[in-house]
């Protein structure tokens, strides 16, 4: 099975993320963007989801998955690779750097915020940039 975890490491906000500090995702139209669901999930969860749950939560969100077909339905998720939270809107477009501790659990903080700094400074992390959001 694949996975998108990472372990203490630090996703700093994409280069080209047009906002200087973290904003809470708009909800558009009647849905809720994945951003809206990631956001919902960690923050009022910080450090009880490993990337993989997001992610996954997610695709079952926008898939109407039952309960029931939660975990075959994972399994066949992950038999392939999916996109890391790098790609996740939260840091690209919202300005939310994600933190991942030791064992792979998420929580996100506000660019701007002194957290922010704290993990962004911290050399006993590995560091990743979000994907950006244009090409160079």
């Amino acid at each position: 099975m694949k996975t998108t975890n990472y372990h203490n490491t630090f996703i700093e906000v994409a280069e080209d993320c047009p906002v200087n500090t973290g904003e809470v995702p708009p909800i558009k139209g009647n849905n809720q963007t994945a951003a809206n669901i990631q956001y919902e999930l960690i923050s009022g969860n910080p450090y009880k989801h490993t990337s993989d749950d997001v992610i996954f939560h997610v695709f079952a969100v926008k898939q109407d998955l039952s309960v029931e077909a939660l975990t075959s339905e994972r399994e066949k998720f992950f038999s392939k690779g999916q996109p890391c939270l790098r790609s996740s809107p939260l840091a690209k477009r919202y300005g939310w750097g994600i933190h991942s501790n030791v064992e792979g659990k998420v929580a996100i903080y506000a660019l701007g915020s002194d957290e922010y700094g704290k993990l962004a400074n911290d050399n006993n992390l590995k560091h990743h940039n979000a994907m950006r959001s244009k090409r160079s």
